[in-house]
């Protein structure tokens, strides 16, 4: 007999070796399908009665249904924060229509307006998120530390509050997932720092301020490590023992390189990283799981110091990030949660036998010890063949 798939996960992450490669369709915001891309994998198997719920907003991102997990044998669910996008709960639902015409339903105070040749949500008079009529997904256009110096006026500044049904929800859901499934259950957390600089400030503004403003990051990070805690605090007396990963994000790289040297990362976000992570390790038995893009390899040591456990997407395309590479350095510190096909490439432009290739390959060098979780590189988006989403996930299968 087999292994249960939450067995099998826990298994690959402690590093020993399970019965079987353990999957991942859609647990989490990065490892999803585009909503549009769902309907058309939908269309392809003749799935007639099944909803397309967009519950991540920014994304656009399905909720991949219990008949596509089976299907592709997924190992764990995504226990959701209850607003996951915009402050939008995702317990209420309304009909609507995707970008390409295509039904789905989405939170039912998601009410974007024309505005500028697209959509757009708008708050106080004020344009916040905007999607153009060209894209699939929305965007955030208005930061709002954007021009402050002024620590007092950091001070005052209001982070993202958590209302107390938040945490009601969150324990309710997460009871009934450990009870009413055998997958693992990978809790969304959040935990940004250098990202949650770039959107209260803006991308380009902030990374300049962390040269020539270090003093006032220092005390920005100070303020958010501190909201994150207290957010962490709360979280983990909702969800309890009811879930086995958490999962935190921060996306530290480019295609070419980490988006700043390694050492101002070490000097100036590592020492909030690792003050997040390790509260999460001393106060629960969840392994930390890491979202972040492009080419960190040089990063990875510092991760694992930070007390990082998974790492995700594990963009190979990005330099540095070879899967021989990773796996030969850091394989037996670190879990590698994705990496199994190239999303910009192969799985967007390759034939299924390439796709199927490609993925064997990728599971050789990874899953040897445990050790690594099977997943995409990244979201599935609109425009990949259906024919190669399951020749992807039928890989696993047969190995």
């Amino acid at each position: 007999m087999g292994m249960m798939p939450r067995e099998r996960i826990l298994s690959a992450i402690n590093h020993k070796e399970p019965d079987k490669v353990p999957v991942d369709f859609g647990a989490m915001r990065s490892t999803g399908i585009m909503a549009v891309e769902y309907n058309r994998l939908k269309k392809y198997l003749k799935k007639k009665k099944s909803e397309t719920f967009v519950y991540d907003l920014f994304q656009q991102l399905a909720e991949p249904e219990d008949w596509i997990l089976n299907k592709f044998n997924a190992d764990v669910v995504q226990l959701h924060r209850l607003r996951p996008a915009f402050g939008f709960s995702i317990l209420r639902r309304k009909l609507g229509k995707l970008p390409d015409g295509s039904p789905c339903t989405y939170p039912s105070d998601f009410n974007p307006v024309p505005h500028d040749s697209g959509q757009a949500l708008i708050e106080n008079g004020r344009v916040t998120v905007f999607r153009p009529e060209s894209s699939y997904v929305f965007y955030q256009v208005y930061h709002p530390l954007s021009g402050i110096r002024d620590p007092k006026k950091i001070n005052k500044f209001a982070f993202p509050t958590v209302e107390d049904d938040e945490f009601e929800y969150l324990k309710k859901r997460s009871w009934e997932l450990r009870n009413s499934t055998d997958r693992a259950i990978l809790g969304a957390f959040g935990g940004n720092v250098i990202e949650s600089g770039q959107f209260d400030f803006g991308y380009e503004e902030f990374l300049t301020l962390m040269i020539t403003e270090p003093d006032l990051v220092h005390h920005y990070f100070r303020r958010l490590t501190d909201h994150w805690i207290s957010s962490l605090d709360q979280y983990i007396k909702a969800v309890t023992d009811n879930i086995d990963i958490i999962q935190v994000g921060d996306d530290l790289g480019t295609q070419r390189s980490p988006i700043i040297s390694p050492e101002m990362y070490h000097k100036m976000v590592n020492p909030y990283h690792k003050e997040i992570f390790q509260y999460i390790k001393r106060h629960s038995h969840y392994k930390v799981f890491l979202h972040s893009c492009g080419a960190i390899a040089d990063l990875i040591p510092d991760l694992i110091d930070a007390g990082v456990d998974i790492l995700n997407p594990v963009q190979t395309s990005a330099k540095g990030m070879d899967p021989v590479f990773l796996k030969k350095e850091f394989g037996k510190d670190i879990t590698f949660w994705g990496g199994a096909c190239e999303t910009q490439t192969t799985l967007f432009n390759g034939t299924p036998k390439e796709v199927q290739e490609e993925a064997k390959k990728r599971i050789e060098i990874f899953a040897p010890g445990g050790g690594f979780v099977f997943t995409q590189i990244h979201n599935i988006l609109v425009g990949v063949p259906p024919e190669n989403i399951i020749a992807l996930y039928e890989t696993p299968k047969f190995l």
